[in-house]
């Protein structure tokens, strides 16, 4: 691949590695914030072993809303929580905040369907040995599932890489941020084709990582 010579190859490369810091810290917490969503929905849903309607409600809902909500829409709605939490609207750390938040509800609810398809006869088995409620999510839920969670956490990992060349749009920094300030706002068709393949090459590896480790936990 040959680099535009009107732009630093380090610029490039420095794109890459805030995309990838984007990605990588928003992504690992909406994994630890969308499990625990995701088994309180499942536990406190009818007929789990925590029932509870109303809160599955009202949780239901609040992740409904933020999932509703746009990220370009939720990425400016967010200004002031992103200034308090990061002290800063723009770069890449002030980016991570909106991001976490818009991909958490996306993967809770995917985490919630791998969960919710475990064989319910497990699940009655292993209350009638006797099991403690964190024994049976731990030992029974979470193993059976995990195929369907690395799935779900793959596509969402794909989604973020889209959301993060978004936010670029509006001085998030990333391959995104290059592609409007160098590509658009410059004519520069070959810095728009480059990022365009950076993102499509970064996709596929993202892809093919997580399909092969859902073969593997399958075949285990």
């Amino acid at each position: 691949m040959s680099f535009n010579l009107s732009i630093p190859t380090e610029r490039y490369w420095q794109a890459l590695l805030d995309t990838l810091v984007m990605v990588g810290v928003s992504g690992g917490i909406a994994f630890l914030a969308g499990i625990p969503l995701a088994v309180l929905l499942i536990v406190t849903a009818p007929g789990g072993f925590l029932e509870s309607p109303k809160v599955n409600r009202v949780v239901g809902s609040v992740v409904n809303g933020f999932r509703a909500t746009p990220f370009i829409v939720l990425l400016v709605a967010l200004i002031p929580f992103t200034r308090l939490v990061a002290g800063t609207t723009i770069g890449v750390w002030a980016a991570i905040v909106p991001l976490a938040i818009s991909a958490t509800p996306f993967f809770a609810r995917i985490a919630e369907v791998s969960l919710r398809e475990v064989d319910p006869g497990l699940i009655e088995a292993a209350q009638a040995m006797g099991c403690k409620k964190w024994h049976i999510i731990r030992h029974v839920y979470f193993p059976e599932a995990l195929p369907g969670i690395i799935g779900g956490f793959t596509i969402t990992l794909v989604a973020l890489i889209s959301s993060s060349a978004m936010a670029g749009a509006v001085g998030a920094g990333g391959l995104g941020d290059l592609a409007i300030r160098y590509g658009y706002q410059r004519f520069d068709t070959q810095v728009m084709l480059i990022v365009i393949a950076v993102l499509i090459a970064l996709v596929t590896m993202v892809q093919f990582s997580g399909d092969l480790y859902v073969r593997r936990l399958r075949n285990r």
